[in-house]
């Protein structure tokens, strides 16, 4: 139960600029993929293949860049 805590406090900090550009670049890659596996016309199997990799890596670089956190300096 402490995970999930963990995670819905992670999901609504506030993310760090850096990691913000990411998740931006991770949700372009996704919608370029969708829009490849989603285009009306035939397209060659290989460029498919490619368009449902590029939907996985742009929602998996999305996700874990929600859930970083500010580097805080641990208090001695």
């Amino acid at each position: 139960m402490e995970t999930i805590d963990e995670l819905k406090n992670r999901w609504n900090a506030p993310t760090p600029p850096f990691f913000k550009k990411l998740r931006n670049i991770g949700l372009m890659v996704a919608g370029v993929g969708a829009a490849l596996m989603t285009a009306p016309v035939t397209l060659p199997a290989i460029l498919v293949q490619v368009a449902g990799y590029l939907v996985t890596a742009g929602a998996v670089i999305t996700s874990i860049s929600q859930i970083t956190l500010p580097h805080e300096p641990e208090e001695e």
